[in-house]
């Protein structure tokens, strides 16, 4: 057999096969238990060698011997066998982490709070908790649970929240108007809905107005002649008003799709009684609020009376901080004072005012002086009402904030001009000094009962910044340059059609002249013109049916095709060199015969809508848009 053995055995299901010893040198085999036994062969001298047989090592000195695999592996124990002064260790033992090969990280300090699966956790020092603690909002590791998101936007109902720096306290940014459609959205944190202010533009649609009553004469401001809202809704769907006063619920009532109404309000003595002096009225204004876009109208008086104005409201979207008034020169033969009245809707604003040359007369109260100087402090839905004294006029007037206000000016009943019969109330809604523009295409309204011929007006040219020089197509005979802020020049008892134009942006105010002038039925009203930048290409207006005539006047670029309700309109005639047309459409009571009508144009248009009567009459923009120039 030469030097090599021949080693084999049998062995137990757990045990493992005995050592043979041959010549000089010991072979130990270490295996699982087999049904099977491998035969070892030849010798061979070798350096110290291991072989793998299933799950085991096989040490061997000297002379090598090889065993072939059994067919059948179970578990073995670890064994630790010697073999010529050389120790081998087979079996699973190890001094490492037996998955990752790394020692295990340290427990950490107790006390020490860590975030984990959305909880607050304290270590207790021994690679366990004390406590935890689940965070509804948000976890921050050596801090624990926080009340919010650090700086993220969140809802509590329908409040919007912001969260601090350190997500440990919150502070309100915006109480989510229900009245309006408005809701918290979850998604983004924020108030949301149509009716949200930066939802909306810049122009008369909006859903949160303020009505508000002003001087008018006293035979006509209480009993059967009434102070009305007039809601238009071009939606689709109804629309939910809420008039409210302060806290006081006045009127919920709802406006159909593509409708008008009319909502009548309570006079405010306060307000409209007397002939001054200057006051503040505490939640003096109305607010009246829509859950979808609508416009609005207000009408002092609703029906057609001896003495009427109507004001196109702007929606608190369209409101700024500074503001000219035109008014018109206290009337000395009744001792009537013009006015003009600002309205806040947030508490603590504070009101500056500036004084034209000829606003410096004023009856002094509620904080302003009777040069016409003041610093006046508003809660929301108070109104400081400024009335002149003899011998003023507030046109040119700077009204400036340091929140949004409503500004609403004109004359508790004046004849237009002074010397004509008869006296009439005058109103309108001030447009914010961003949206004046420096051009504006001026006519005058047509007489009663079929729009011809043109009816007589004072009119004036209002800077709003120094150092304005106008421009007039055709050429119209009054000074040129306006000098300061707040100057004006007047045409007076003109029937002029022209273009006027400036270097800077400056304001137009327009009279219409009393019955005694010789122009037909009539009396004073006054109307706000819109700038060419400023037209729109449709409308939804309200025209009352009871007035004895109601007209349109729709300036439009030459070339510019228009309809009104729907039908066409024929012929408008152009206004000389000027590339515009004038196109005048007589009202009927309109397609439901409820006053309400469209207009709808190929270009951007501008309207002015009136009615008349004898010694009656209103004036009122049909709509615009207010963009910031």
């Amino acid at each position: 057999m030469g030097l090599g053995a021949v080693v084999s055995g049998c062995g137990s299901s757990e045990g493992m096969m005995a050592s043979a010893t041959t010549t000089g040198v010991t072979t130990v085999e270490l295996t699982a238990a087999t049904t099977d036994t491998g035969t070892a062969t030849g010798t061979s001298e070798a350096p110290p060698t291991t072989t793998e047989t299933g799950a085991e090592t096989i040490t061997t000195m000297g002379m090598t011997g090889t065993s072939a695999p059994t067919s059948t592996t179970t578990e073995s124990s670890t064994e630790s066998t010697t073999t010529m002064g050389v120790e081998t260790m087979s079996g699973s033992e190890t001094a490492t982490d037996s998955e990752s090969g790394t020692e295990p990280p340290p427990p950490c300090m107790q006390g020490e709070v860590v975030c984990e699966g959305g909880e607050a956790k304290v270590c207790d020092g021994m690679g366990g908790f004390e406590s935890s603690e689940p965070c509804e909002a948000a976890c921050e590791p050596g801090v624990g649970c926080l009340a919010c998101v650090p700086d993220a936007p969140f809802c509590e109902g329908d409040v919007a929240m912001k969260c601090a720096s350190d997500g440990l306290s919150s502070e309100v940014v915006e109480d989510c108007d229900e009245l309006q459609g408005i809701s918290c959205n979850p998604d983004i944190g924020l108030c949301d809905g149509a009716c949200v202010i930066e939802n909306l533009q810049l122009n008369y649609i909006g859903c949160d107005y303020y009505p508000t009553i002003t001087l008018q004469h006293d035979s006509y401001n209480s009993g059967t002649k009434v102070f009305a809202a007039v809601v238009a809704n071009t939606a689709d769907v109804p629309a939910a008003i809420t008039v409210t006063r302060g806290a006081m619920l006045i009127k919920e009532e709802t406006v159909a799709a593509k409708s008008v109404k009319a909502i009548t309000l309570p006079w405010i003595p306060a307000l409209t009684k007397g002939s001054g002096p200057s006051a503040v009225v505490a939640e003096g204004a109305y607010r009246l609020r829509s859950d979808r876009p609508v416009t609005v109208y207000q009408y002092n008086l609703l029906y057609a009376s001896a003495t009427n104005d109507a004001s196109l409201l702007l929606p608190v979207n369209a409101w700024t901080g500074d503001y000219v008034v035109a008014s018109y020169p206290h009337f000395p033969q009744l001792n009537y004072p013009g006015f003009y009245a600002v309205t806040a809707r947030e508490d603590g604003t504070t009101v500056t005012l500036a004084p034209s040359a000829t606003g410096n007369k004023v009856q002094a109260g509620g904080g302003v002086a009777a040069d016409g100087t003041g610093v006046v402090v508003l809660n929301a839905g108070d109104v400081l009402q400024v009335a002149t004294a003899a011998g003023g006029d507030l046109t040119g007037t700077g009204v400036s904030a340091d929140k949004p206000v409503q500004v609403i000016a004109g004359h508790k009943c004046t004849n237009v001009p002074t010397g004509v019969d008869a006296c009439d109330h005058l109103e309108e809604a001030m447009f914010p000094y961003e949206a004046l523009a420096k051009e504006y295409i001026v006519v005058p309204p047509g007489q009663s009962p079929d729009g011809t011929p043109d009816h007589g007006q004072v009119v004036r040219f209002i800077a709003a910044e120094p150092n304005t020089t106008l421009t007039f197509v055709p050429d119209q005979g009054v000074p040129k340059v306006l000098a300061k802020a707040g100057d004006f020049v007047e045409l007076v008892s003109t029937t002029a059609r022209f273009k006027v134009s400036a270097d800077k942006r400056f304001m137009v105010a327009q009279y219409m002249v009393g019955q005694g002038g010789g122009f037909g039925e009539a009396d004073p009203s006054m109307l706000l013109a819109t700038a060419t930048e400023q037209y729109r290409k449709d409308y939804l207006f309200h025209a009352p049916p009871t007035w004895e005539s109601n007209f349109v006047d729709i300036i439009l670029k030459n070339g510019t095709t228009v309809s009104v309700d729907g039908q066409p309109v024929l012929a408008p005639v152009q206004i000389g060199m000027t590339g515009y047309s004038l196109a005048r459409v007589k009202l009927d009571a309109g397609p439901l015969s409820d006053g309400n009508h469209t207009i709808v144009g190929s270009d951007r248009v501008g309207i002015g809508v009136y009615g008349l009567q004898d010694f009656g009459s209103y004036w009122v923009v049909g709509g615009l848009d207010l963009d910031h120039l």
